[in-house]
C-alpha cells in the first residue's frame, strides 16, 4: 500500500499516548479505512529515533491473523513524526469492548486468551524474537462481529539482537510492566507478564493495580512482587491460578511460554464454560 498525505483523509482521533497519536483515517487510494499512527520524535528518549524507524521496518515483516496487518511507514521530517499505517478494527480496543458489555462467559474469556496467545507465539517465534512491550487491553483489538482478537499497538515492540539476547530500554505501560523491564534487560518473558495482566483485566474489567493513585506506588508494588488487589476478587481458583503462573512465570521450575499456556488445563473446555463470570 502506498500511503502519502494526499492518498488519506482523517477521519477523527481515536487515541493519543504518551509518544502517538492515532487517528482513524481514509485511503483515498484503496478505498478503506486505516489507522494513521504518529510517533512524536521528539517526545522520545534521546537517542530513540534510529531504534524506532528501524523496528517499524520491522514490523512490515509480520503477517498473522491475531497481529494487525500493517500497510506501511516513513518519516514525516517536517513533522519530526515517524507515520505507519495499520488495518483498523472498528469494534474498538478489547478494553472498550468489556467495559461495553454486561456479561462473558467463561468460554469467551478462555477463546480471547487463546487468540492472544497465538498471536505472541508468533512474534516470540521470529529469529530473533519479537517482543511486543507494551501488551494490554488498550492494544488489543476487536471485531464485534467475530470475536477475532488481532494485538495491535506494536510500535514499542523490539527484536532482541542475536549476539545479546536481552533487550534493553524502558518503555510501557506501569499497570504491565514485569519487574525486569523496570531494569531495563529483559526478554519475551516480559510479555508473557503483561498478558496475566491482561486476563486479570478481562475477568474484574478494572486495570490492574487500580488502587494505586500513581505510578510510583505501582512502581514499588511491582518491585516488592505484590500482586494486584483484583487478583483477589477473582472466584474462580483456576483463573486465579493461570493469573499468577503467568505473573510468576514458573519462577525458573518451568519454561512458561505462550505455547506452554495454550495447553493449560485452565484454557481447556470444562463445566463452568456457559458459567458468566463474576
Amino acid at each position: 500500500m502506498n500511503m502519502e498525505d494526499g492518498d488519506k483523509a482523517f477521519d477523527k482521533r481515536l487515541g493519543t499516548g504518551a509518544y502517538k497519536t492515532v487517528y482513524k483515517a481514509y485511503d483515498v487510494d484503496q478505498g478503506i479505512d486505516v489507522a494513521w499512527n504518529a510517533i512524536d520524535i521528539g517526545a522520545l528518549p534521546h537517542g530513540e529515533k534510529a531504534r524506532i524507524i528501524q523496528e517499524v521496518e520491522l514490523l512490515k515483516k509480520l503477517e498473522h491473523k491475531n497481529i494487525i496487518n500493517f500497510y506501511g511507514s516513513w518519516f514525516a521530517k517536517e513533522k519530526n513524526q515517524v507515520v505507519f499505517i495499520t488495518e483498523i478494527m472498528t469494534a474498538g480496543s478489547l478494553k472498550s469492548y468489556i467495559k461495553r458489555v454486561h456479561f462473558v462467559k467463561w468460554k469467551i474469556i478462555k477463546r480471547w486468551c487463546l487468540q492472544i496467545l497465538e498471536g505472541l507465539h508468533y512474534l516470540h517465534s521470529q529469529h530473533p524474537p519479537v517482543i511486543h512491550r507494551d501488551l494490554k487491553c488498550d492494544n488489543i483489538f476487536i471485531n464485534g462481529n467475530t470475536g477475532d482478537l488481532r494485538i495491535g499497538d506494536l510500535g514499542l515492540s523490539t527484536q532482541m539482537a542475536v549476539e545479546k539476547p536481552r533487550a534493553q530500554s524502558v518503555l510501557g505501560t506501569p499497570e504491565f510492566m514485569a519487574p525486569e523491564l523496570y531494569d531495563e534487560n529483559y526478554d519475551e518473558k516480559v510479555d508473557i507478564y503483561a498478558f496475566g495482566m491482561c486476563v486479570l483485566e478481562m475477568v474484574t474489567k478494572d486495570v490492574p493495580y487500580s488502587e494505586c493513585h500513581n505510578p510510583a506506588q505501582i512502581y514499588k508494588k511491582v518491585m516488592a512482587g505484590i500482586r494486584p488487589q483484583g487478583l483477589a476478587r477473582i472466584k474462580s481458583n483456576a483463573a486465579k491460578e493461570f493469573i499468577e503462573l503467568c505473573l510468576s512465570r514458573g519462577d525458573g521450575h518451568v519454561d512458561v511460554t505462550a505455547t506452554y499456556l495454550m495447553g493449560h488445563p485452565f484454557l481447556q473446555a470444562s463445566s463452568d464454560d456457559d458459567q458468566m463470570v463474576e
